[in-house]
């Protein structure tokens, strides 16, 4: 009996380790096809009910085809073109149209070349198709080889360029991001545990979970049953590595503080498992809980992010409490090579934090004040986060040769041409429509649609095509689509169109965004407080307390606070960004509050143990002294790799990586090392009330007592 006990305590972790080995491998190939049904179109995100969603569907009822225009345009250097830049000006969009279509890519006939009023540019637009995908890169780099004339600048823009300058940022992206990712989490682990071969068993755990988790997530988007894109694929990775890597830390530290008391390597992880398996549950759960708040986003792309991101938390803790152990166990010892950890020796939890906590527990009246009042001085300066929105053509850092082109386009043409807005209205009283669109500042054309087109796109002219009782106009705006200016303009349009006929709808470019703006601040009115609300009840439960997990996320809520004010003065005044998205807002709280909660739960599960026995005020500052080490190891890596987000391009993904890389070392190494603590070492042991510890120590049972055993220095 004793020879097959030994035989199965070494055999089931190598299945076990075995079994994630062979399942990583064939699940390796469809974790990188998650690309393949990711969707990044902004338009099939907004909800049915947007006016922009309400009259695409309209739209084709009238036989047009939805396209994406893509502009050529020459500028002249000197301020005047030369008459024969036309004629190869026409003769460039004859080859580009010879180049759209060998590649399947336009949707319709081309303009003929327009001369701009003050003889300066010329300029052509070419109807793509939407639905390009991949392809809209390759022909818009193909037209940018094809375009240069003598005397000019060539731009190639309007919405299509934009977009596919904007996809651009998003080549690459699981290469380039688990590259810095994994990079700078294994520098923090050989700094930290000074092994070589524990950093890389964490990050394996890491790997593991990444693999696995984008595997699922792709057939779940290949279902159809959740919506991808390359940005929410993109957090997905580095959240996963990120948890999973904490996960690991919390183990394998509890494991190594095990091997000094147990003589059994596999002793030591059975305890180190039972004493790690309920905060690890905790933080993970609560996570998950937290993110899947975002499934009641009217945004399509938030509703996807909220289940691809629970289960990228969840392969993450399932990786960190199977396989992680698994190949600890069968390592033992070794694994912290070359400093082992021997049994009998002395637990060295850092004097530094023992002097923090002892700090903090004479003086927790000042630590309290000076921590809380910094972080209400910071999150003064919220209100000045600019949520309004980024022009797609501003959002690659550095710029775009796109940006630059609509730049271009608006000082000498009508910057909105080439993407008009679409007007849906009754075909009784159409006149007065049209009439009062045109009158709305910012719009300088309407025209009917009458099923030909001339010239532009958008243009036309005489009695408009009736259907089923309807008739399409097009408004022409002097601001480029992308722009607030232009959301500005629809939104003004919208109500002048309805003052004349409530039945009349705005759609197209610029009222898309207009309208995921106004949806994603919706997004935040409502997901916040029920993040809030979900996260407290599974503190209380928990903790068995209430005033605890008030506490708890009260402060992480003053962080998060602080956090997006030290982000409003970081964008405007030292980045110069400009300006950022209600979408950042609520995926960068989402993620503050859910993932900074950890923390305090690491912290505070360890403080309730230690209360059974000394009460909370010894108990929250011996918890301090022994976490302190682990916990900030861990967010360390969780801000470094969503730190990693800011070697990409795009603007959105650099504002999110800083939001959440920024909070999470605030709640490191402020919220839960000095106002927590302090806090609660001035409330007391009421701040397990209701719970028996409300009324001070106990006599812990057989386990906990277990759990008690010296583990401090």
């Amino acid at each position: 009996m004793p020879s097959r006990t030994r035989t199965l305590r070494w055999l089931i972790p190598a299945l076990i380790a075995i079994a994630w080995l062979v399942l990583a491998g064939p699940l390796g190939s469809f974790s990188g096809k998650l690309a393949e049904v990711s969707e990044n179109d902004s338009a099939a995100f907004l909800p049915d009910s947007a006016d922009s969603t309400r009259v695409t569907e309209l739209s084709r009822a009238f036989q047009s085809e939805r396209t994406l225009p893509v502009i050529l345009l020459w500028e002249s250097e000197d301020g005047a073109l030369d008459p024969a830049v036309q004629a190869q000006a026409q003769e460039r969009l004859d080859e580009a149209v010879g180049i759209a279509e060998e590649a399947g890519a336009l949707e319709g006939e081309p303009s003929p070349v327009i001369p701009s009023e003050d003889g300066a540019a010329v300029q052509a637009v070419l109807p793509f198709d939407p639905d390009l995908g991949d392809t809209l890169n390759e022909v818009v780099a193909d037209l940018r080889d094809l375009a240069p004339i003598d005397g000019t600048t060539a731009y190639v823009t309007g919405p299509g360029a934009i977009f596919a300058d904007f996809a651009e940022g998003f080549s690459g992206i699981d290469g380039l991001l688990l590259v810095a990712a994994f990079g700078v989490v294994l520098l923090i682990l050989l700094v930290v545990y000074r092994s070589p071969l524990l950093p890389l068993l964490v990050i394996g755990t890491a790997g593991m979970a990444l693999v696995v988790s984008l595997a699922v997530a792709y057939f779940l988007a290949k279902q159809g049953w959740i919506d991808v894109n390359g940005q929410s694929q993109g957090i997905a990775s580095i959240l996963v590595v990120g948890a999973a890597t904490d996960y690991g830390l919390l183990l394998v530290a509890r494991y190594r503080e095990e091997l000094r008391r147990e003589e059994s390597k596999y002793t030591a992880m059975r305890v180190a498992l039972k004493q790690s398996w309920e905060p690890i549950l905790a933080s993970g759960g609560t996570v998950i809980l937290g993110v899947l708040c975002l499934v009641f986003s009217d945004l399509g792309s938030n509703r996807g992010l909220g289940p691809i991101s629970a289960v990228c938390i969840a392969f993450a803790m399932l990786a960190a409490l199977t396989f992680l152990p698994a190949v600890l166990v069968l390592l033992g010892r070794a694994a912290f090579w070359p400093f082992r950890p021997k049994y009998g020796q002395e637990q060295p939890h850092g004097k530094g934090w023992e002097r923090i906590a002892t700090s903090v527990g004479r003086r927790p009246r000042p630590y309290l004040l000076a921590s809380g009042g910094a972080l209400v001085v910071l999150a003064l300066f919220l209100p000045l986060f600019d949520s309004d929105g980024i022009p797609l053509s501003e959002g690659v850092r550095g710029g775009s040769e796109s940006g630059a082109g609509q730049e271009a386009i608006a000082r000498h043409f009508d910057a909105g041409a080439a993407s008009p807005a679409i007007i849906i209205t009754p075909a009784e009283g159409w006149q007065d429509v049209a009439a009062a669109a045109a009158d709305t500042a910012g719009v300088t054309e309407v025209a009917p649609y009458t099923g030909q087109q001339a010239g532009p796109p958008g243009a036309g002219g005489g009695e408009p095509l009736e259907v089923d009782g309807l008739v399409r106009l097009e408004a022409t705006l002097d601001a480029a689509p992308d722009s607030e200016a232009a959301q500005d303009t629809v939104s003004e349009l919208r109500t002048a169109v309805r003052d004349v006929d409530p039945d009349a709808l705005v759609g197209g470019t610029s009222a898309q965004d207009l309208d995921t703006q106004e949806t994603a601040a919706r997004d935040l009115l409502v997901i916040v407080p029920l993040v809030l609300l979900v996260i407290t009840v599974v503190l209380a439960l928990l903790l068995r307390a209430i005033v605890a997990p008030i506490l708890l996320v009260a402060t992480t809520a003053l962080s998060t606070a602080a956090t997006v004010g030290v982000a409003a003065l970081a964008f405007d005044h030292l980045f110069d960004f400009p300006g950022s998205d209600p979408q950042v807002l609520l995926i960068g709280f989402v993620f503050l509050v859910a993932l900074g909660i950890d923390y305090n739960i690491f912290l505070m599960t360890r403080a309730r143990e230690e209360s059974l026995r000394h009460g909370a005020r010894d108990g929250v500052l011996r918890a301090l002294s022994v976490t302190g080490g682990v916990i900030t190891s861990a967010g360390l890596v969780l801000a470094a790799t969503f730190g990693a987000l800011t070697v990409l391009p795009l603007v959105i993904l650099i504002q999110l990586g800083f939001l959440v890389g920024f909070g999470v070392l605030l709640d490191t190494f402020v919220v839960r090392t000095l106002l927590v603590p302090a806090a609660v070492h001035l409330i007391g042991d009421k701040v397990w009330w209701p719970s028996r510890l409300a009324h001070g120590p106990t006599a812990p049972g057989p386990d906990e007592d277990r759990a008690l055993e010296p583990a401090r220095a």
